[in-house]
């Protein structure tokens, strides 16, 4: 008999349940954390589960063996512990453990020193903290930011997380006349990684040009003895903080490099990380079902049959959680984006993840997501607080919040409708801890995922050859420069790059000098002709 209404039977549910059965069933509950997860809504029956428990059991068990300090980095020779940031007890040994005391406590006297205007810029008490990173270490900060920042917060944060020249001018236009009260967080584990190098070496122009030393406002966030952390050290940055080669960048917000601007921001760090620690302790659970990581690793598995078959959709129901889906980007893309296991098998892993937000992708994306190709599965995320005080009536009895709610069900239910699956992630409200807890939720459900498709999660091998290959193109340039300045006549990119002894560079080539020719019209004249081919260039 047919029935109505938003969440009618379905006969043909998987185990011929209805979706109420199904959802008491599959929800995933923990009070205490204000935290519930949501599979019912993905189309498996418990042999799925029971398919993968060995090979989930001995996930389980090399995640242990990580937290216990086993090599898990097999490139670079180190150990993984960005879980000891939020539980120093547990790492491997004292030293490690009294870094991690220490830093966080240098952290917190650092911060106050600031707030209570005892550390100040040139200007006066800092009202500005502009953070300079790349990658996680600029990421998870913004991520963890804009979810927990207030119109209260201590210091107004900013980031300079690439190398675009007119990126940096306008965040340095934003922070205009107040660098004399700014303070600059400088994040790099080696100092040498481009980036951030280029936005420090530029901030420091912008330092010197108003007049003001750097240094005075300068901080090093580094593992000791590095490029930057020694730079640090020569010139008397304001402070340095420690990194270690075990955390790494997309498992950094933990550390300093997201601790110390959330500190001074005014964030409760202390809440943030015993959100994670708590979430930690969840999904150590030996047994699935009790485990909601290693519930939402097993959903990606199947549903992407196991090689990521399936984009994930990231959809917080939150504005303050738009940036979840870029930080998850990082996080999910580097850490299981392999091409081959840890023996060597060739066998092109990854889930690729995009997302904005709810409700306002109900007017972008979700008609493809709906009527389109089922390429994907949805994560939506919930939170039960709208607002930390009361709510206006938009309609009778009803609130924005209400709508915001109703969107959401509405949406997952139309999706499911199409034979699309999704994930449902709650929690009560925003705070550092429940924040804390997500993080720590979506880096345990990827070692866990890693370890069944059997690849290594820690290291970075295609962002390490995008490097060296950005390396030979500089490289290339100046080359090139050198070459054209030696002979001052126009010549097309062949025979410029035949010149310089490298004939299959012809198009790197000419990339380059169009390049220079736009920002050096002094120095590199471009004569452009009907075709790439005949453009020639020339060099004073």
């Amino acid at each position: 008999m047919a029935t109505t209404g938003i969440e009618p039977d379905a006969p043909n549910q998987p185990n011929g349940q209805n979706l109420w059965q199904r959802y008491c069933q599959y929800a995933y509950i923990n009070r205490a954390l204000g935290f519930s997860l949501d599979i019912s809504r993905v189309k498996f029956v418990d042999a799925d589960i029971d398919r993968l428990s060995p090979a989930m059991n001995r996930a389980l068990k090399a995640m242990k063996d990580l937290e216990q300090g086993v090599i898990a980095n097999q490139d670079e020779h180190r150990m993984v512990g960005h879980y000891w940031l939020r539980a120093p007890q547990i790492s491997p040994t004292p030293q490690i453990r009294n870094e991690i005391t220490a830093t966080l406590e240098a952290i917190h006297q650092f911060s106050d020193d600031v707030h209570s205007g005892k550390i100040k810029g040139a200007g006066g008490p800092f009202k500005n903290l502009l953070h300079i990173g790349i990658g996680g270490s600029a990421l998870g900060p913004q991520f963890a930011s804009q979810a927990l920042g207030s119109g209260e917060d201590q210091v107004h944060l900013y980031y300079l997380d690439n190398t675009d020249p007119d990126g940096i001018d306008r965040v340095l236009q934003q922070i205009g006349g107040d660098l004399d009260r700014t303070l600059v967080s400088v994040v790099s584990k080696s100092g040498s990684t481009p980036e951030p190098r280029n936005s420090m070496l530029e901030t420091k122009a912008a330092y010197t040009n108003a007049g003001l030393n750097f240094h005075e406002h300068a901080i090093a966030v580094s593992t000791p003895d590095s490029i930057l952390d020694k730079m640090a050290t020569k010139e008397q940055w304001q402070a340095r903080f420690a990194m270690w080669d075990w955390v790494g960048g997309r498992t950094s917000v933990m550390s300093a490099a997201g601790l110390l601007p959330l500190a001074l921001q005014g964030i409760d760090i202390d809440d943030f990380l015993q959100g994670a620690a708590a979430m930690d302790q969840l999904t150590r659970a030996s047994k699935a079902d009790q485990n909601p990581a290693a519930m939402l690793a097993l959903m990606w598995h199947i549903v992407g049959n196991g090689h990521g078959a399936k984009d994930m959709v990231i959809l917080p129901y939150k504005d303050r959680l738009m940036m979840f889906s870029r930080y998850l980007q990082q996080l999910v893309m580097e850490s299981l984006g392999k091409e081959q296991t840890r023996s060597g098998r060739t066998v092109h892993q990854g889930i690729s993840v995009y997302g904005n937000k709810g409700s306002t992708d109900q007017h972008a994306y979700i008609q493809q997501l709906r009527d389109g190709l089922p390429n994907f599965f949805l994560t939506f995320l919930q939170v039960l607080e709208d607002r930390s005080g009361p709510s206006m009536e938009v309609e009778p009895g009803i609130t924005s919040g209400d709508y915001l709610l109703g969107f959401l069900q509405g949406t997952r239910h139309a999706l499911y409708e199409n034979g699309r699956d999704s994930i449902t992630i709650t929690i009560d409200r925003i705070s550092p801890s429940r924040i804390g807890s997500l993080i720590a939720l979506f880096e345990r459900a990827v070692g866990l995922y890693a370890e069944l498709v059997d690849i290594n999660a820690y290291h970075q091998p295609g962002v390490e050859a995008g490097k060296k290959a950005a390396a030979n193109v500089l490289k290339l340039q100046q080359d090139v420069m050198t070459y054209l300045k030696s002979t001052h006549m126009a010549q097309t990119a062949d025979n410029i790059a035949k010149a310089v002894n490298q004939p299959d560079s012809a198009e790197t080539v000419y990339k380059i000098l169009e390049h220079l020719a736009f920002n050096l019209e002094l120095e590199v004249k471009m004569h452009m002709a009907d075709s790439p081919q005949k453009t020639r260039f020339e060099a004073d």
